[in-house]
């Protein structure tokens, strides 16, 4: 959400750089524009007046805003959600962004109520105080699930009086290495779990009745408090404060540090700056602004133009922006649109956003002129500690929605509840149906869903509610999962597909129902099953998954096949290479297997596609230069070889001399036969291909190739790309090259050719 402790390792922009580089962090830090030091000689602090600042607000058409709440009400506000009665709960922080030494810590956990339905709340309570830092807060099971630190706290108000007097610790062991990083953004899923995030400087290390937990970066939780199962759902973004599920159960996230705007989220995904990440997934607006919070716009108060909108906050530049958010393949993608709110009040935070029950759009102001916490002092006097607002947007001449009246309803009232078109009063009606219990409610959820008319495509979604319902209660429903699997409507198959992916166990026959999936006319539905298949554990279900491949694979489903194949390489590899596995005879799903596992094990069944000509011609450039990455001298021989071929397009020849180089930067070895003929490459026409050579020459310390080398250097001819590549391949031939080299630093010589020399 805001600005790292140590400067060493983000720059002041929040933008993340490699841990272990101080002066690349120094760089950074001198090279940032003025604009991000901007904080550093801010001497003009805005008059905390609430009314003056919402007069600044520049509204998207047909918008108006009011105030909800604002300080002494409340301080500091971090993060909220409604409950099923309507009222917010907000996690507040005036410590933030340190306690003090000997001070004592009183940060809290407060619940605001509009009890005349007017749109402003009226009354506030300290549900919990005593919390140092609280970033996350989350009703249910008849209290609180709080963010404390290193803790997952539940809180709970047994005698009736507002505050909470029972605490318990779920979880503990996650990290606090930054007081911005720790977890937070708690969020119910349709399916009855809970799921937080963690940032990128975290490493946390949970012990569960399952075993020990880890995430040693940032990514998303997945929690059932019931069971005290807990597993990481996704991996990486830099500093994930947004994380929603649209109407079908697909999940979006924000990052705020990062710069991709709006992120796609599926089980296991792996995204930027996960720690020991060899492929990513990148979001879908590139180089779009750092973004905190995210909702999804749903229900009848909002126009049907606005319905599966995501609505986040650029916090550093004071907007709360709208993405649209269309299919695209086994993906999305997204585009901006005309910010719903924007600024120029310097104090203006926006850092959480909800849809309430109303329909109306809360939005949580940090109300902070200083936000870093690397440019400016921990203690700096312009640090605001006491005021922050809650703002409320509406549409104008829309009428809300009437609020829901859940915890009071019948089971069969919350049932009908599930057809509610706003997203709010349908996980509210499935959480106080989880809180029923199985053993009421899954007699009338049956009759619910058998009384559905099946000549209503709407009612699939029901159906769809009513899986989730049955998931939430932890109870296994096999004949409604079957049907939705066949379902006409693809979104509700690929999240049925989800829920055959969390009860696998109950299904003995998971893999022919994922068979059918991976082969779905859809490719969303493909993409789940690709990763459900991984949690099978069998050889079987690797080969299973490649059939994905026999249809068109975009990134997305592209990264879900990768995932699965590495997660199971335990499983296929060993049957590979006992002759129990062959993919069908299928050579392009056994290429795509080896080239996903990455370890050295995969190189000999490499070599062999290679030897049988059944590899695809699409594959075998991508084939040699994984072969240059994992294997030994002598199959590097083979990748020179084929680099020597003079009827492959140069560019090819470049690329495959270009994974030998690095072969030996990292990893110390080069080909094993009589190199020499690198040298008739260094007048190669391409330029891409001479510089291979150049650089292979080098590394290779081809000590005859010295003198041609420096010829080139110092022909006036040369660019300076390769008189550059050409001294620092002579220098790095070492001996008497590295004198070559110095002579030409001499002032004797031209500048450009000095200072290639001096480089070098």
């Amino acid at each position: 959400m805001m600005l790292p402790l140590l400067l060493t390792r983000k720059t002041n922009s929040g933008s993340c750089i490699a841990r272990h580089s101080w002066l690349a962090a120094l760089a950074l830090l001198l090279a940032v524009p003025s604009t991000s030091l901007a904080q550093r000689d801010l001497k003009v602090i805005p008059d905390p007046d609430p009314e003056l600042e919402r007069q600044s607000f520049q509204l998207a058409d047909g918008l108006e805003v009011n105030l909800y709440a604002a300080d002494p009400m409340l301080a500091k506000p971090i993060h909220m959600n409604f409950d099923a009665q309507g009222r917010l709960w907000v996690a507040t922080s005036e410590i933030y962004p340190h306690v003090k030494p000997g001070q004592q810590a009183d940060d809290k956990i407060l619940v605001l109520e509009d009890t005349d339905g007017d749109g402003r709340a009226e009354k506030t309570t300290v549900f919990a105080d005593g919390l140092l830092i609280p970033t996350g807060v989350e009703p249910g099971d008849g209290g609180a699930y709080v963010a404390n630190s290193t803790e997952l706290l539940h809180l709970a108000d047994t005698n009736g009086d507002g505050r909470a007097d029972r605490r318990r610790v779920m979880l503990s062991g996650f990290g606090t290495e930054d007081t911005h990083h720790i977890i937070h953004t708690f969020r119910w899923g349709p399916d009855g779990m809970m799921y937080f995030n963690q940032s990128i400087y975290i490493h946390s290390h949970i012990e569960t009745p399952y075993g020990v937990r880890r995430l040693n970066s940032g990514g998303i939780w997945q929690f059932r408090p019931e069971t005290m199962e807990l597993e990481v759902f996704a991996r990486g973004l830099c500093n994930p404060w947004g994380h929603i599920f649209n109407r079908s159960g697909q999940s979006f996230a924000t990052d705020g540090a990062g710069g991709e705007g709006i992120n796609y989220v599926f089980p296991g995904v792996t995204m930027f700056t996960y720690a020991g990440a060899t492929k990513i997934l990148h979001g879908l607006n590139p180089g779009s602004p750092k973004h905190c919070g995210l909702e999804v716009v749903s229900g009848r108060h909002f126009p049907d133009d606005w319905q599966g909108n995501l609505i986040t906050n650029d916090f550093r530049a004071h907007r709360v922006c709208r993405f649209v958010v269309t299919e695209n393949g086994s993906g999305y993608t997204s585009r901006e649109q005309p910010e719903i709110i924007k600024t120029t009040h310097a104090a203006f935070r926006p850092i959480d956003v909800k849809i309430g029950p109303d329909g109306a759009l809360y939005i949580a102001d940090w109300y902070n002129p200083i936000i870093q916490h690397g440019e400016v002092d921990f203690r700096d006097e312009r640090r605001d500690h006491t005021h922050g607002r809650i703002w409320r947007v509406t549409v104008k001449d829309r009428p809300l929605v009437e609020r829901p009246k859940l915890v009071e309803a019948s089971v069969g009232e919350l049932l009908e509840a599930l057809h509610a078109p706003e997203d709010f009063t349908r996980l509210h009606a499935k959480l106080q149906l989880k809180a029923r219990g199985a053993k009421q409610v899954v007699p009338q959820l049956a009759a619910w869903v058998d009384g559905l008319d099946d000549t209503d495509a709407q009612n699939e979604y029901a159906r769809l509610e009513a899986l989730w319902t049955y998931q939430s209660l932890d109870v296994v429903e096999p004949k409604l999962l079957e049907a939705l699997l066949r379902s006409p409507d693809h979104e509700v198959r690929a999240a049925a597909t989800r829920v055959l992916r969390a009860w696998r166990d109950d299904f003995p026959h998971a893999a022919g129902l994922l068979a059918a999936q991976v082969e779905d006319e859809h490719p969303r539905v493909r993409l789940e099953a690709v990763r459900a298949l991984a949690e099978l554990n069998t050889a079987q279900a690797a080969e299973l998954a490649m059939r994905a491949l026999d249809r068109p694979v975009d990134r997305f489903l592209d990264h879900a096949l990768w995932l699965t194949a590495r997660d199971l390489t335990d499983q296929w590899l060993p049957a590979l290479q006992a002759g129990q596995l062959d993919c069908d005879g299928n050579a392009r799903h056994l290429t795509y297997l080896l080239q996903a596992a990455g370890s050295p094990a995969v190189v000999e069944p490499l070599m062999q596609l290679l030897a049988s000509g059944k590899l695809p011609r699409d594959r075998q450039q991508s084939v040699l230069v994984l072969v240059a990455a994992l294997g030994d001298e002598d199959h590097l021989q083979t990748v020179f070889d084929m680099a020597m071929k003079v009827d492959s397009p140069p560019a090819v020849r470049a690329e495959l001399l270009s994974a030998l180089v690095q072969a030996a930067r990292m990893r110390k070895v080069r080909p094993a036969g009589e190199l020499g003929e690198i040298a008739d490459l260094l007048d190669a026409d391409d330029e891409s291909l001479r510089l291979a050579a150049i650089d292979a020459a080098g590394l290779w310390k081809l000590t005859h190739a010295r003198d041609r080398l420096i010829e080139r250097a110092t022909a006036d001819a040369t660019s300076d790309a390769e008189r550059r590549a050409a001294l620092a391949s002579v220098a790095a031939m070492g001996g008497d090259s590295t004198s070559a080299v110095l002579t030409l630093c001499k002032s004797q010589h031209n500048a450009a050719l000095r200072v290639a020399a001096i480089e070098a």
